[in-house]
């Protein structure tokens, strides 16, 4: 029914957006699957104003949020036959269409958010970005998604032993799975807006995700125990279709990187907040909020990054990326 919904809404969509380039007007079709409080989405809306200011009407975008189009896997794929233009998707989504962004799922390879954004920021986040083009996705820049960390149901994860025999929910990430396998939990991959009932009847027993999404989904409901362990800082990347990028104008291009990168900036403020904002509300909701040791959890996942020594660019890639960490 999901699928029947979202073929008949862009069956609609595209007919109006026909009639709408005829009159010289274009429309960036962009979906994404997060709520429309969080920051990823109130950027988004800041760039289709600014998009509509600096284009004077010309280009502008129409926002699908709440995976009213389908998971970011199934969004991706649209994008990529050219039936949606845009999209925000988790860097752990992407890697499954784009191997080589797999580095950045790799746990505890960014010291800081601000080593992670000089990394992003720099050379080797734009390499990423550009690796992705002949997979048919322009990565267009990066957002704040923040350090992800574990939450469950029956008892707080202080050390690695706690996740042994426990299902934790993942995303379709072969990366996420290996991590959460090294440290002995049972990695089990969900759709995001299938978790919340997945976490209420017991299918797993906890999940991972950064703070603003566990609060904004209402997870804390449902899971009262949240360890700041920080194991990934796994950024979401902003994804414009190649089909639809090659038709744009250079005036239309420029129009778009310059509220793409308004958007950027906007959101990261945003997360700032909104990830203050989420500590406090679960606390206040009664969610017990734990701070384990991280020195256990990096020795475990340590074995990860072996499986990278064979691959010479990718591992003078993490090399370099450990580099920049002071």
């Amino acid at each position: 029914m999901k699928h029947l919904k979202a073929t008949i809404l862009l069956c609609t969509l595209f007919f109006a957006l026909g009639c709408e380039e005829t009159s010289g007007i274009r429309t960036i079709r962009l979906a994404h699957g997060l709520d429309i409080n969080h920051s990823v989405h109130r950027a988004m809306v800041k760039m289709g104003e600014d998009l509509d200011s600096v284009s004077k009407g010309k280009l502008r975008i129409e926002i699908y949020p709440n995976q009213q189009l389908g998971t970011e896997r199934e969004i991706l794929e649209l994008i990529q036959l050219g039936s949606l233009d845009m999209t925000k998707v988790s860097v752990a989504t992407l890697e499954n269409f784009a191997p080589k962004t797999r580095i950045l799922g790799l746990p505890y390879l960014f010291e800081s958010r601000e080593h992670a954004f000089e990394v992003l920021d720099g050379p080797i986040g734009q390499s990423l970005l550009d690796n992705a083009e002949q997979f048919r996705l322009k990565g267009l820049g990066y957002y704040d998604a923040g350090f992800r960390s574990f939450y469950t149901e029956k008892e707080a994860v202080t050390a690695p032993d706690d996740l042994k025999g426990l299902k934790i929910r993942v995303m379709e990430s072969i990366t996420a799975m290996d991590m959460v396998k090294s440290l002995g939990g049972s990695p089990t991959p969900i759709s995001w807006g299938e978790l919340y009932t997945s976490l209420q009847q017991g299918v797993v027993d906890g999940a991972e995700n950064n703070l603003p999404s566990f609060y904004l989904s209402k997870h804390y409901e449902v899971c009262p125990y949240y360890s700041l362990d920080e194991h990934t800082f796994s950024p979401d990347v902003l994804i414009v279709g190649t089909q639809f990028w090659d038709v744009l104008s250079d005036q239309e291009k420029g129009w778009l990187n310059k509220a793409v990168k308004k958007s950027l900036q906007h959101q990261r403020k945003l997360w700032a907040e909104s990830e203050a904002e989420a500590l406090e509300k679960i606390k206040e909701a009664g969610v017990e909020v734990s701070y384990p040791d991280k020195k256990p959890f990096i020795e475990m996942t340590k074995e990860m990054y072996r499986t990278y020594e064979e691959d010479e660019a990718l591992n003078n890639m993490i090399e370099q990326i450990k580099s920049l960490a002071n």
